[in-house]
């Protein structure tokens, strides 16, 4: 009989502004913890960033006295830019990624034609994960593991920690369906894949997601179950096959917009949450690529 996983404590902290949801998960008060898919607040109309949404996840993770190991990304994300090295200056820890975050980079380092010191190898991240690795939050408990999900981008991951896995993008709210593949690198029928593979978990999985967009008037919700993706789900419910999957996420796709912060985000995002360097007169800068995306 295999063992019962363990159930840890998650927390979940949404930011209005880009419907996101950063996760705090640990097994107890005054132990370690892992911070999941944190945001950056960033005004487009300014370019100013500044740190309401973080220094929410940093009063709980004090209020608990809980010790930081890790400070993850489900990817590289395009709808929001992430505050980990604002977190690790604060609460310490490493800084994990899925080891496709390589080939992420090489693809935007084209579209932005970076700056000659770029490294397309990951190395702006502590560490790049590969599936199957464990993930403890502490040595000798809450043992945890990747779990590769590609489709929405090449370097998407998830995250499990007992019965609770972290999807981000791959999947919605049932009533919200999956995450779109047309963004560089993205593939719908590689997403059918991934997620089944997550479908194929217990029924009474936790699956929570990095988003909600709630397509009524519903309270936003970021907590799902294995049992009540299969059923409900309205891209991939029970019995949809991967040519229907395929053939709606491709009809779909090409109605949507680009997200609004798509191009500030990946820009940081893929320097693992460092700005771009200071030029010459001490001002950052983000590009625009125009007519390229």
């Amino acid at each position: 009989m295999k063992p019962t996983p363990f159930k840890p404590l998650v927390h979940g902290i949404f930011d209005a502004a880009t419907w996101t949801v950063t996760y705090v998960v640990y097994q107890r008060e005054g132990g370690a913890c892992a911070i999941i898919d944190s945001v950056l607040d960033y005004d487009p109309k300014s370019g100013r960033t500044s740190h309401s949404s973080a220094d929410k996840v940093i009063e709980f993770v004090q209020a608990h006295n809980l010790q930081v190991t890790w400070i993850l990304e489900t990817h590289a994300h395009a709808d929001h830019l992430t505050a980990a090295p604002y977190l690790k200056q604060k609460l310490g820890g490493q800084i994990g990624i899925g080891a496709h975050i390589t080939t992420v980079q090489e693809v935007f380092d084209q579209v932005f034609h970076l700056e000659p010191g770029f490294k397309t190898d990951g190395s702006q991240f502590d560490v790049l994960l590969k599936p199957g690795q464990s993930l403890a939050l502490d040595e000798g408990e809450g043992e945890g593991h990747i779990i590769d999900v590609p489709g929405h981008t090449p370097a998407c991951v998830a995250y499990q920690f007992g019965d609770a896995v972290f999807v981000g993008d791959t999947l919605f709210m049932p009533d919200v369906g999956t995450a779109r593949c047309d963004f560089p690198g993205g593939d719908a029928k590689t997403l059918y894949a991934s997620v089944q593979k997550l479908l194929s978990l217990p029924d009474d999985t936790r699956l929570f997601m990095c988003h909600d967009y709630p397509p009524t008037d519903r309270p936003v919700a970021f907590e799902s179950s294995v049992a009540a993706q299969r059923a409900h789900n309205i891209h991939v419910h029970q019995g949809i096959s991967e040519a229907q999957f395929v053939a709606m996420r491709t009809q779909r796709d090409a109605t949507l917009e680009m997200p609004v912060l798509i191009l500030p985000a990946v820009q940081v995002n893929i320097r693992a949450g460092e700005l771009p360097p200071a030029e010459a007169n001490g001002t950052r800068y983000l590009k625009i690529p125009l007519n390229t995306l």
